[in-house]
Protein backbone atom coordinates (compact mmCIF):
# COMPACT_ATOMS: atom_id res chain seq x y z
CA UNK A 1 0.00 0.00 0.00
CA UNK A 2 1.14 3.54 -0.63
CA UNK A 3 1.11 6.42 1.55
CA UNK A 4 -2.12 8.28 1.41
CA UNK A 5 -1.74 11.93 0.32
CA UNK A 6 -2.10 14.99 2.63
CA UNK A 7 -5.26 15.87 2.89
CA UNK A 8 -6.31 19.99 2.33
CA UNK A 9 -9.97 19.74 2.44
CA UNK A 10 -13.13 19.39 4.75
CA UNK A 11 -13.77 15.85 5.46
CA UNK A 12 -16.24 14.21 7.98
CA UNK A 13 -14.32 11.04 8.89
CA UNK A 14 -11.83 9.01 7.24
CA UNK A 15 -12.98 5.33 5.65
CA UNK A 16 -11.03 2.56 4.65
CA UNK A 17 -11.11 2.89 0.74
CA UNK A 18 -12.10 -0.96 0.45
CA UNK A 19 -15.54 -0.28 2.38
CA UNK A 20 -16.81 2.48 0.10
CA UNK A 21 -19.82 1.76 -2.28
CA UNK A 22 -19.88 3.26 -5.20
CA UNK A 23 -23.70 3.96 -6.31
CA UNK A 24 -25.09 1.26 -8.66
CA UNK A 25 -27.19 4.11 -10.36
CA UNK A 26 -23.81 6.31 -11.20
CA UNK A 27 -24.02 7.09 -14.66
CA UNK A 28 -20.44 7.89 -15.28
CA UNK A 29 -17.35 6.11 -16.30
CA UNK A 30 -13.89 6.25 -15.47
CA UNK A 31 -11.32 4.79 -18.37
CA UNK A 32 -7.76 3.94 -17.26
CA UNK A 33 -5.95 6.60 -18.39
CA UNK A 34 -8.29 9.39 -16.70
CA UNK A 35 -7.79 7.58 -13.26
CA UNK A 36 -4.21 7.22 -13.90
CA UNK A 37 -3.92 10.99 -14.18
CA UNK A 38 -6.28 11.42 -10.76
CA UNK A 39 -3.90 9.87 -8.98
CA UNK A 40 -0.78 11.49 -9.93
CA UNK A 41 -3.25 14.58 -9.61
CA UNK A 42 -3.94 13.73 -5.98
CA UNK A 43 -0.68 12.46 -5.40
CA UNK A 44 1.21 15.87 -6.24
CA UNK A 45 -1.56 18.10 -5.03
CA UNK A 46 -3.48 15.92 -2.16
CA UNK A 47 -7.11 15.92 -1.55
CA UNK A 48 -8.49 18.90 -2.05
CA UNK A 49 -11.74 17.56 -2.22
CA UNK A 50 -13.60 14.54 -0.24
CA UNK A 51 -15.62 11.35 -1.78
CA UNK A 52 -19.31 12.62 -0.81
CA UNK A 53 -21.07 9.44 1.17
CA UNK A 54 -25.24 9.54 1.73
CA UNK A 55 -26.14 9.42 5.33
CA UNK A 56 -29.32 7.85 4.09
CA UNK A 57 -28.40 5.11 1.39
CA UNK A 58 -24.32 4.62 2.63
CA UNK A 59 -23.62 4.84 -1.16
CA UNK A 60 -21.19 7.36 -3.05
CA UNK A 61 -22.91 10.60 -4.28
CA UNK A 62 -19.72 12.53 -5.45
CA UNK A 63 -15.82 10.95 -6.15
CA UNK A 64 -16.34 7.74 -7.90
CA UNK A 65 -13.33 8.60 -9.70
CA UNK A 66 -11.65 9.91 -6.75
CA UNK A 67 -12.31 6.34 -4.97
CA UNK A 68 -11.03 4.18 -7.92
CA UNK A 69 -8.19 6.19 -8.20
CA UNK A 70 -7.58 5.89 -4.60
CA UNK A 71 -8.08 2.57 -5.01
CA UNK A 72 -5.47 2.08 -8.21
CA UNK A 73 -3.05 3.30 -5.64
CA UNK A 74 -3.52 1.56 -2.65
CA UNK A 75 -4.25 4.06 -0.19
CA UNK A 76 -6.31 2.55 2.55
CA UNK A 77 -8.32 5.28 3.70
CA UNK A 78 -10.09 8.53 2.17
CA UNK A 79 -11.35 11.60 3.36
CA UNK A 80 -15.10 11.26 3.40
CA UNK A 81 -17.88 13.76 3.69
CA UNK A 82 -21.38 12.50 4.68
CA UNK A 83 -24.54 14.04 3.34
CA UNK A 84 -28.09 14.24 4.49
CA UNK A 85 -30.11 13.88 2.02
CA UNK A 86 -34.04 13.85 2.78
CA UNK A 87 -34.84 11.31 0.01
CA UNK A 88 -33.67 9.16 -2.97
CA UNK A 89 -34.66 11.88 -5.34
CA UNK A 90 -32.39 14.31 -3.82
CA UNK A 91 -29.63 12.11 -3.62
CA UNK A 92 -29.89 11.63 -7.11
CA UNK A 93 -30.22 15.04 -8.14
CA UNK A 94 -27.41 15.81 -6.60
CA UNK A 95 -25.12 13.16 -8.18
CA UNK A 96 -26.40 13.66 -11.73
CA UNK A 97 -25.75 17.58 -11.21
CA UNK A 98 -22.28 16.79 -9.81
CA UNK A 99 -21.35 14.88 -13.13
CA UNK A 100 -23.46 17.19 -15.47
CA UNK A 101 -22.13 21.19 -14.42
CA UNK A 102 -18.47 20.50 -14.75
CA UNK A 103 -19.51 19.19 -18.04
CA UNK A 104 -20.90 22.54 -19.61
CA UNK A 105 -18.27 24.89 -18.62
CA UNK A 106 -16.34 25.99 -21.79
CA UNK A 107 -12.76 26.08 -21.60
CA UNK A 108 -10.74 29.29 -23.01
CA UNK A 109 -7.30 27.55 -24.53
CA UNK A 110 -5.30 30.49 -24.47
CA UNK A 111 -5.60 31.03 -21.13
CA UNK A 112 -5.05 27.93 -20.42
CA UNK A 113 -2.44 28.33 -22.69
CA UNK A 114 -0.55 30.94 -20.35
CA UNK A 115 -1.65 29.38 -17.00
CA UNK A 116 0.42 26.14 -18.37
CA UNK A 117 3.44 28.22 -19.44
CA UNK A 118 3.77 30.60 -16.67
CA UNK A 119 3.70 27.05 -14.32
CA UNK A 120 6.01 25.40 -16.56
CA UNK A 121 9.58 25.05 -14.44
CA UNK A 122 7.21 25.96 -11.29
CA UNK A 123 5.44 22.90 -10.69
CA UNK A 124 5.37 19.47 -12.10
CA UNK A 125 2.94 19.60 -14.85
CA UNK A 126 1.55 16.39 -14.79
CA UNK A 127 -0.26 17.97 -11.23
CA UNK A 128 -2.89 19.59 -13.66
CA UNK A 129 -3.95 16.26 -14.97
CA UNK A 130 -2.59 17.04 -18.47
CA UNK A 131 -0.27 15.11 -20.73
CA UNK A 132 2.69 16.32 -22.46
CA UNK A 133 0.70 16.11 -25.59
CA UNK A 134 -2.03 18.16 -24.39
Amino acid sequence: MSKNPPIYCRFTEMRPTEALIEHPRNPNTHPADQLEKLVKVITLNGWRAPIVVSKRSGFITKGHGRLQAARLAAWAEVPVEVQDYATEAEEYADMIADNKIAELAVGDEEKLKGLVLELNGKIDLSALGISDSD
